[in-house]
């Protein structure tokens, strides 16, 4: 399609002023933009009350408007992800663009391409490492264990490590990273959309591929309308 709609599903709050100039730089100016977020309109109140994560429970991480950080249940976020997604839908979204690499499992659309970095991501990585030893960085560390399944298209299981794209420095990133390039990474990836291109120059340093995860996806989706 050389026109259409783009919708983006953030499970924060929208629109995401971190991630869309990356997709505002791959996708054509010509299509046009609609942004929704899980927790759009809801109060600290309420999204603890719906989505804030229990002690041991699968959680995904983001960041409010506000700029407070919370940790969200990622089942419970996954239906509130469906019934926006429904909207997007109802709306006329041509192509619907999930802002999360976390797992949605059963998540589907009716008409509209849905587009999901768990899917893009790890296929596309493996491509390009091939047998090479990759590190990934998460944004928490109960992602190394509840998202470890997504990574099986890859030919050697990855090397993990976890670091806070919203709440920790440039220092604590490069630390990071040189901790996994000690441990024979050969190339990293950053696997959160809240990670942007300021951290991938933070990691310029290693002298070694970064892959930002939000690229990758923006990328994918700008050749859905033409490129």
């Amino acid at each position: 399609m050389r026109t259409g709609t783009l919708g983006t599903l953030t499970i924060g709050q929208a629109p995401r002023p971190d991630v869309v100039p990356i997709i505002d730089r791959h996708v054509p100016e010509r299509v046009r933009r609609i942004h929704r977020g899980v927790l759009d309109g809801l109060s600290h109140a309420e999204i603890a009350a719906r989505y804030l994560a229990e002690p041991g429970e699968a959680a995904l991480v983001t960041r409010l408007k506000d700029g407070r950080v919370v940790e969200l249940s990622r089942s419970r976020v996954r239906d509130g992800a469906e019934q926006t997604l429904k909207r997007l839908e109802a709306d006329g979204r041509d192509v619907i663009l999930i802002l999360c690499t976390g797992t949605f499992e059963g998540l589907q659309s009716g008409r509209a391409w849905l587009v999901k970095p768990d899917h893009i991501i790890p296929a596309t990585v493996a491509g390009l490492v091939e047998k090479r030893q990759l590190g990934v960085i998460v944004p928490i560390a109960s992602q190394i264990d509840s998202e470890r399944d997504k990574w099986g298209p890859l030919a050697r299981l990855p090397l993990f490590a976890a670091v806070s794209p919203y709440s920790d420095g440039p220092e604590a990133v490069l630390a990071t990273g040189e901790r996994l390039q000690a441990e024979g990474a050969e190339a990293v990836l950053l696997d959160c959309i809240g990670f942007t291109e300021r951290h991938r120059d933070t990691l310029t340093l290693l002298d070694m591929p970064v892959i930002l995860s939000n690229a990758v996806v923006a990328k994918a989706v700008a050749e859905l309308f033409g490129g």
